[in-house]
């Protein structure tokens, strides 16, 4: 009940948003159906003029008096037959006015929801985005609203086209012969019956239909983005059979749906072609027993009126069907519009940032945790200084960068940037001077170069390399054929992983933000490629930089290492100092610093690494 109030509800505020345009939408429709009701006079007049019965036709005596100016009975005919051309080539005009308006209040409506809905999805908060199940978003932002546009722009203004159709047609009949129009209304009322109970079963499967596309979706997704680790471990098989198993329910359900549907239209056949045979036969019971009161042409006229509303109002079914998908389509939608944008607690300071970072006694955990990730963490960092921090795997290294650039927020304590409270900053300020480079940094579908120049679109060529160059990558986008200009492919799947977080770098510096944040960044890079980097970015030194890591290579250069453990500082120091005092850095530096100094070693050409 909550998903049919709320699907109807989503629809209520579009419909009072595009109110005018709605309206407009159903008059033309309502009137196309009142226009059409006047067709058949036309053939009852012309059998009329050649029965001569003399029977009343309720078309404008002005018409008829210019129909009859012919004389004889062909001319009249052929005036009546031109006239009625003529009606029909104004009201094909008229329905092709009226699809072009349908057409561009739908694409108007899809445009703005679509636009609404991704302006949301992008304000949504990282954890939101980080537990959201892409392949039902992704169905969400894509076929539920060409449902609901759909509804909107041609459904609805269908469904109250039907009534108007009756109207205009149970007129028409009624001028004709009462006793004949209320017979032919018999089916009405089954129509609308079965259209109802219809309506109720097609909304609850209809949600259970959508529930299951939005698995099969996120199926197809996370095995197209990681199918690289599909084929590593040989597990399409795996793969193919949970796709299949999605896919044979989808079917099911699709299945008991159609079959119900089935039924549904077998039996509206079957009323139609009954209220067809009732209308005739009481009308030649009439002709029969009262002479005179039910002629040949009222019969044709009322068989075609017949006609005119009942193939509509069979069609409710189908309407009033898709007003169940419709609601269940919007409650989706209303579903993710209802979840809170993270601006709405936003931080109202715009502060110039230089580069101090300083923790106060900080806690964290996240939302459903019930033990804290950081404990108490202290430590100030000053501006242009390089500090590199150290940590165990779930140390919370990485949740320090996603506190810095409001990721997350801390629940405890005080973060202090250039001694301005980091609550207090609005998050897009904060964002656009913290630079943050992750592990497995995602690269857009377009050449080397826009994925530099993305951060900074103003940027001239020469800046481009020149950051391309401090992260090592230039002389590697030379080698490639087309250059800064080849293409990197979706996710940037073309490339290596070393390849991936240098330009990752590059378009990071070119940025130039007081902060830089790399996030385990040179994990994928080797001991040399690490090494000039490393050194290009002291020589280039400007920002404030915090390098995440497990490597000491990366570390052992920093002002100062930040050793984390148990959520909190364990040790501070040069790497001088930390390498000569028992603790976790000196563990780590015990079992890599041997390794560097062999390769060190093969670098200056003092010997074999083998």
């Amino acid at each position: 009940m909550k998903q049919k109030k709320t699907g109807y509800k989503f629809l209520g505020i579009l419909i009072k948003r595009y109110w005018f345009m709605i309206v407009i939408i159903i008059a033309m429709s309502s009137f196309d159906s009142f226009t059409y009701t006047y067709v058949p006079l036309f053939i009852k007049f012309i059998f009329s003029v050649l029965t001569n019965d003399g029977s009343f036709v309720n078309l404008p005596e002005w018409l008829k008096s210019l129909f009859n100016l012919g004389g004889n009975t062909l001319t009249i005919v052929l005036l009546t037959g031109l006239g009625m051309a003529i009606y029909q080539l104004f009201r094909a005009l008229f329905k092709i006015i009226m699809g072009v308006y349908r057409n561009f209040v739908s694409e108007r409506v899809s445009v703005n929801l679509r636009k609404d809905l991704y302006n949301h999805i992008q304000n949504l908060s990282y954890a939101y985005h980080n537990n959201v199940d892409r392949g039902d978003l992704i169905q969400r932002c894509t076929s539920d609203i060409d449902v609901v546009r759909n509804f909107l722009s041609r459904q609805m203004a269908e469904m109250l086209a039907v009534f108007a159709i009756l109207g205009a047609s149970v007129y028409q009949m009624y001028r004709i012969n009462p006793m004949l129009t209320w017979v032919s209304l018999i089916i009405v009322p089954v129509a609308f019956t079965s259209s109802l109970w219809y309506f109720l079963y097609v909304q609850k499967k209809y949600s259970e239909i959508e529930e299951s596309e939005a698995k099969l979706m996120t199926i197809i997704q996370e095995n197209l983005a990681a199918v690289r680790v599909v084929k590593a471990f040989a597990n399409e098989k795996h793969e193919i059979d949970k796709f299949l198993e999605q896919s044979v329910d989808y079917s099911k359900r699709n299945l008991a749906l159609n079959r119900t549907a089935s039924f549904f239209w077998g039996f509206g056949d079957f009323s139609t072609v009954m209220q067809y045979l009732l209308t005739i036969t009481v009308a030649i019971f009439i002709m029969k027993n009262n002479p005179g009161t039910v002629h040949p042409s009222d019969i044709i006229a009322i068989l075609m009126l017949v006609g005119s509303f009942i193939w509509p109002v069979r069609g409710l079914g189908r309407i009033i069907g898709d007003v169940g998908k419709t609601s269940v389509a919007a409650y989706r939608l209303q579903e993710i519009f209802d979840i809170q944008d993270e601006f709405v607690n936003d931080g109202k300071l715009f502060p110039e940032i230089k580069g101090t970072i300083e923790f106060k006694n900080v806690s964290f955990k996240f939302e459903d945790a019930e033990e804290f990730l950081l404990r108490n963490f202290n430590v100030k960092i000053n501006a242009g200084e390089t500090v590199a921090i150290i940590g165990k795997t779930g140390s919370g290294k990485s949740t320090l960068a996603k506190i810095l650039t409001r990721l997350h927020d801390y629940q405890e304590g005080s973060v202090l940037i250039d001694g301005v409270e980091l609550k207090e900053i609005n998050k897009k300020h904060v964002r656009g001077n913290i630079g943050l480079i992750l592990q497995d940094p995602f690269l857009f579908s377009k050449t080397i170069y826009e994925n530099i120049a993305i951060t900074n679109k103003n940027a001239e060529r020469g800046r481009v390399e020149q950051v391309a160059q401090i992260a090592s990558m230039d002389q590697d986008i030379k080698g490639f054929e087309k250059g800064y200009e080849t293409l990197v492919g979706e996710r940037g799947a073309t490339l290596s992983g070393g390849q991936k977080q240098r330009i990752a770098i590059a378009r990071m510096l070119l940025d130039e933000k007081p902060i830089l944040i790399f996030d385990d960044s040179l994990s994928a890079l080797d001991s040399e490629t690490d090494l000039m980097i490393r050194s290009a970015l002291k020589r280039n030194k400007t920002a404030t930089m915090l390098i995440i890591t497990h490597k000491i290579t990366s570390a052992k250069q920093a002002d100062k290492i930040i050793v984390i453990e148990n959520g909190a500082v364990s040790q501070i120091g040069t790497h001088e100092e930390l390498a000569q005092v028992d603790g976790l850095y000196k563990k780590l530096w015990d079992i890599q610093g041997e390794l560097e100094a062999e390769f060190l070693k093969v670098v200056h050409g003092g010997g074999d690494a083998s």
